[in-house]
């Protein structure tokens, strides 16, 4: 059980070091401080992708729907494509085009 929660907190901790807004570093230090069973939750395990799509809470953490989550999310599909669909790249761009603006419309809801 320490192992597990020694884990949940290192990435925690790399929310605070890392390259995230002011806003999101100050509630995860809320959490780390208050409340152990909403921080486990929050950082378990990464967000994941089912049928539904990318669905969860919204908040902090790599467990929950936030512009970091999305945007990795987003940046998975982009390598994906790019490694594995070169012609549909090339040749489908207009359809490419219409699922960025879908993606970006969605990093800009969550951000308000």
């Amino acid at each position: 059980m320490a192992n597990t929660e020694q884990y949940i907190i290192e990435r925690a901790k790399k929310w605070l070091e890392g390259n995230y807004d002011e806003d999101t570093k100050q509630k995860v230090k809320a959490l780390i401080e208050a409340d152990s069973t909403e921080l486990t939750d929050a950082f378990y395990r990464d967000l994941e992708f089912g049928t539904g799509g990318l669905r969860g809470i919204m908040g902090v953490g790599t467990n929950r729907m936030n512009k970091y989550t999305v945007g990795a999310a987003t940046q998975g599909l982009a390598n994906y494509l790019k490694r594995c669909l070169p012609t549909v790249m090339r040749y489908q761009w207009r359809l490419l085009m219409i699922a960025g603006i879908t993606i970006l419309f969605l990093l800009v809801l969550l951000q308000m």
